[in-house]
């Protein structure tokens, strides 16, 4: 199948669609796929895990997922590489070399900048007018230019064509040193006079990956129950929470928020995959035993975000080599996993989707992108995250309650 910019989706020949007598059609998988297809592998058949639905959807009822996962290379590599928090430590430690090659004494001694915390780096900031600071602001500028390159090349791509908003999430913009990377971008965005406008994510990082599920997830649960349980796999945290949905708020689902939320390091404990799944049920049980303790009517439904690229089928094409062990195993399935290791909620048996982590956590973003017709999402953490969507429709009254703002 083609994906957003006209490339071949690699699609092995046993892949099941996630669908049954009541869903929705199956739509096409389209992505950012740019590599040549594997070739063709017998590969374990793995049972339907939702209903109604299916993993990496594209064409949602307000918005239709442009592509994602887009993949741009240059004689150096591919690009997004250089805009992510490893990418920024890594000009810091160029800017601390430069400093002791003239002799000067590295403010930040000997421990090599991947290992800073982000407080001391923030504090070198804070602390300013000193050597520590203008190293920082000497990597911040540097990031800050090769995160407008990486914009002005993915806006040349066929899913980022006309896109008017850029919202930046991920973990990197939490910190103060972030946030000056991100106002330096938009700076540079506005002064090379590009059509776009770049946007901090509103949620707390920890929650946007969460909360974007509750417009992917099956409509007559949002209609019928009270919240969702979701989970946010990163190459260095895992986080699982559980979601309302606070419909008699708002019915846009803008309010929707993260009740009960746990966070695992687990770059620091280095688990082996089996482990880490066995951790995500854990995780999953005790947001179960929560909803139960709170009366929270919980949805029978785990939303997954995770990198890579998702086939309908919920297996991982590629793009998930930050997390342990081999993920785009044909024998691997994450969905099944969990599915069989939860227990029943409201006697009824867990049903379980799986989409990346760059679209759920720009999803998190949908009610506030009403305006626009065409938006994205950067998230910057250990690796660059990116999706691009289309709404189907513009909110006039939307954008002239921006246009009173301004």
């Amino acid at each position: 199948m083609p994906d957003a910019d006209g490339n071949a989706l690699p699609k092995r020949p046993s892949a099941v669609s996630i669908t049954s007598s009541t869903s929705c059609p199956t739509m096409p998988n389209k992505t950012a796929d740019r590599d040549p297809a594997p070739s063709p592998r017998r590969r374990q058949h793995h049972p339907p895990s939702v209903v109604g639905a299916h993993h990496g959807m594209l064409e949602l009822a307000s918005v239709t997922i442009a592509g994602y996962n887009l993949e741009v290379k240059d004689d150096e590599g591919f690009i997004g590489d250089r805009a992510s928090q490893g990418a920024f430590r890594d000009l810091l430690d160029d800017w601390r070399r430069r400093c002791r090659e003239r002799g000067e004494a590295d403010p930040f001694g000997k421990l090599p900048s991947r290992k800073l915390s982000k407080k001391r780096i923030d504090k070198a900031l804070a602390d300013s007018p000193n050597v520590g600071a203008d190293l920082v602001n000497g990597a911040i500028e540097e990031f800050a230019i090769e995160l407008t390159h990486i914009i002005q090349r993915f806006m040349r791509q066929k899913s980022w064509k006309g896109v008017q908003r850029i919202v930046v999430g991920g973990g990197f913009p939490e910190s103060d040193a972030g946030e000056r990377a991100i106002l330096e971008a938009a700076a540079l965005c506005h002064v090379q006079e590009l059509p776009v406008q770049l946007a901090r994510l509103r949620h707390e990082v920890d929650d946007g990956g969460l909360i974007g599920w509750v417009h992917l997830a099956p409509a007559h649960f949002v209609e019928h129950d009270d919240a969702l349980l979701a989970l946010d796999i990163g190459g260095t945290n895992v986080r699982c929470g559980v979601v309302r949905f606070r419909r008699d708020k708002a019915e846009d689902l803008s309010r929707a928020d993260v009740v009960w939320r746990e966070k695992w390091r687990h770059a620091d404990d280095k688990p082996s995959r089996a482990a880490l799944v066995e951790r995500l049920a854990q995780m999953l049980e005790e947001a179960i035993e929560f909803a139960h303790h709170k009366k929270i009517k919980l949805a029978p439904f785990v939303g997954i975000a995770c990198p890579g690229l998702i086939r309908e089928d919920g297996t991982i094409a590629r793009g998930a080599q930050n997390l342990p062990g081999d993920w785009a195993a044909d024998t691997f399935h994450l969905p099944t996993h969990l599915r069989e290791r939860l227990p029943l909620i409201r006697h009824q048996p867990t049903q379980v989707l799986m989409h990346n982590d760059a679209v759920v956590q720009g999803l998190s973003e949908l009610p506030f992108m009403r305006d626009v017709k065409r938006w994205a999402v950067l998230t910057i953490g250990t690796g660059l995250g990116n999706a691009s969507y289309v709404n189907n429709r513009i909110d006039r009254e939307a954008v002239r309650r921006i246009d009173k703002r301004r």
